[in-house]
């Protein structure tokens, strides 16, 4: 019983169709919060190759400059086992690139016949970044094994030379026109630029009966008509009419279906999502362990000891500074809220101490402290 406990409590996970840029599963034991995590993580999370700098040399097309170095943004790169392939240029020892941080595209390509050419990723060619013998690149002594771990395909533009993939459009030139480019491509995250997202599309469903009425149908006359049913309502078995509404049910199965564009396979993609996610809670739960070891003083007769945050100044109060002189904008120590407490310094954010409403929002003159106390030097919170 035990047993069958703890299989009911752990995750699962079933594939139910997996193509080479796609794959469908169901998520089951998880709440709603994991679900999009999961979803968000596989979106924006994850490092990929892209095309980061272009430098146009030659363009006599009828585009301009920006819209094709746009377009080359966009092109998806193989960026397989980029997490070691390729470094982060911030993390890297180089000054402006190198070949442990970047890779190098160019494409060079005119028209000479009366036909329209297509220019499309499949012109792209990588080449060898070119080595610099600057002495403040020391290129040629860094021990990185980023080139030994990248694929005969990395970097390159996905589908390129497939004859069942259809290559990328990057413009249409005639007679005479011709580009000439140069790329430089880099490491990043979709969370830095949608380019470098390996997926085109990453889709959840849960509840496909509408059991929880998370979800308000607008219909005319028949809500079952004009609304059918998913796939996934196979999955589920069909509510009765008279069945009671569940206040504290929780979906717990969800429905995924991601959709990759090409620079990372399906499987490579919600596997490392599934690695960032634990790495993003490992270090929150790491932060809360080393906030739980400060030494903090207990509480001293309901009140917190005068030296907590406050540099012993104010009365009981924590999270203020030393007292300073009262001037507009400065923060300045708090008395308790407390009526019997007596006041502190004047009000740091009065902009002028001798007016007769004592600064502070415009309280009016009183003797007891706390949120409305209109005594100027009670309470620096004067409402």
């Amino acid at each position: 019983m035990n047993t069958q406990l703890q299989d009911d409590l752990e995750p699962t996970v079933r594939i139910r169709k997996l193509e080479r840029d796609r794959v469908n599963f169901v998520l089951g034991n998880v709440d709603l919060a994991f679900a999009n995590s999961l979803r968000r993580v596989m979106m924006a999370d994850i490092p990929t190759v892209a095309i980061d700098m272009v430098e146009i040399e030659i363009n006599t097309t009828v585009l301009p400059d920006e819209f094709i170095a746009h377009r080359l943004g966009m092109v998806p790169l193989n960026s397989s086992n980029c997490d070691e392939a390729i470094r982060y240029t911030r993390d890297c020892t180089c000054l402006a690139g190198c070949s442990f941080c970047a890779m190098m595209l160019v494409l060079n390509i005119s028209c000479h016949d009366d036909n329209t050419l297509d220019v499309t990723s499949d012109h792209l060619e990588v080449i060898p970044y070119p080595v610099t013998e600057d002495e403040h690149m020391p290129i040629h002594d860094d021990p990185g094994e980023e080139m030994s771990k990248r694929g005969p395909y990395f970097g390159h533009p996905v589908g390129k030379d497939d004859p069942d993939a259809r290559p990328v459009l990057i413009a249409k030139i005639r007679k005479g026109q011709e580009l000439k480019i140069r790329c430089i491509a880099k490491k990043g995250i979709a969370k830095e630029h949608a380019k470098f997202s390996p997926c085109s599309a990453v889709s959840f469903e849960y509840d496909p009966y509408n059991k929880l009425r998370h979800t308000t149908y607008w219909y005319e006359t028949d809500i079952k008509a004009e609304w059918p049913l998913s796939e996934n309502a196979r999955e589920e078995e069909a509510p009765r009419d008279d069945e009671p509404f569940d206040f504290n049910a929780k979906p717990n199965k969800f429905y995924f279906e991601v959709e990759t564009d090409g620079s990372l396979g399906p499987q490579e993609v919600v596997m490392k999502g599934l690695a960032e996610l634990q790495n993003k809670l490992a270090s929150l739960v790491l932060g809360l362990k080393s906030g739980a070891d400060l030494d903090i003083p207990e509480p001293v007769h309901g009140h917190m000891a005068e030296q907590v945050w406050d540099g012993g100044n104010a009365a009981g109060m924590g999270w203020n500074p030393p007292a300073v002189a009262s001037t507009s904008w400065t923060a300045a120590t708090v008395a308790s809220s407390s009526p019997g407490r007596g006041g502190a310094a004047s009000n740091g954010w009065s902009q002028n101490n001798d007016s007769p409403m004592g600064g502070g929002w415009g309280a009016a003159p009183a003797a007891n402290a706390g949120w409305g106390s209109p005594n100027p030097r009670a309470n620096g919170w004067n409402m």
